[in-house]
């Protein structure tokens, strides 16, 4: 499967109220590996940016002065993410941005990007998974053990990078050991070899069984008594030994 972690920033917070994309970061996943590829864009937006948006991702009306406007980039983005599943935190406001950009791209025959691609909203996930907690990248970064220390601010690269991390604990997997190295390898242009898959011998020796000996077996049974009189006659060892005794 195919997997393209997303973000976006922009200039405030509505479409409606003529707000515009400035920064698009992709990172894709395939088969629940970080293949250190990436899409990432910085937009003009013909618009001032709120003071409110450049507190959260700090990215300057002066800064993208002479940035491509989308338009100029729509063609490599859907390339780069159709008929992949995008992964977003808070997929509706990524999700209505893009599509909002899509119409002032093509106004007649505009397509909306969750037609192009199916969407998973991580903090639905979140909180369907953590209900009444905060769900936050932030909060699951702490959550998961996943450095964040780098975002001081918000920025779409770097927040697709952690949520990329985020979103495979969330969903039981483990990142790739090697995450580092490949980000340093696309970034200079370098490719390797993926590590070779290290087989088990089928002639691998018995395991070998220690069994408890006298002393042991009467320092547990002593152990669960003690357990036993603690909870009033409710340790489960004991129970099923009495139930397993009474049947027999």
């Amino acid at each position: 499967m195919r997997q393209i972690v997303l973000d976006t920033e922009t200039t405030g917070l509505e479409p409606a109220a003529g707000h515009r994309i400035i920064e698009i970061g992709c990172v894709e996943v395939v088969e629940r590996r970080l293949t250190g590829s990436h899409f990432h864009r910085y937009l003009q937006p013909d618009r001032e940016i709120d003071d409110g948006a450049l507190q959260v991702h700090g990215i300057s009306n002066e800064f993208l002065a002479d940035k491509p406007r989308f338009g100029d980039i729509a063609e490599d983005f859907l390339a780069y993410c159709r008929n992949a599943e995008l992964i977003i935190h808070n997929a509706a406001f990524d999700i209505g941005f893009l599509n909002h950009e899509l119409r002032l791209w093509h106004a007649d025959n505009a397509p909306t990007i969750d037609a192009l691609c199916s969407v998973v909203d991580t903090l639905s996930m979140a909180r369907q998974m953590h209900p009444g907690q905060r769900n936050s990248l932030d909060a699951l970064c702490k959550r998961y053990d996943i450095d964040h220390s780098r975002r001081d601010l918000h920025g779409a690269l770097l927040d697709a990078e952690i949520l990329a991390e985020v979103y495979l604990a969330m969903t039981g997997g483990q990142v790739a050991l090697h995450l580092g190295d490949e980000r340093n390898e696309a970034r200079s242009g370098r490719s390797r070899s993926p590590a070779p898959v290290r087989r088990l011998s089928k002639q691998r020796a018995p395991l070998r069984v220690v069994r408890a000996n006298e002393s042991e077996l009467q320092a547990h049974g002593a152990r669960l008594q003690a357990i036993d009189k603690a909870s009033g006659g409710a340790c489960i060892w004991l129970t099923e030994s009495r139930s397993a005794s009474g049947n027999e």
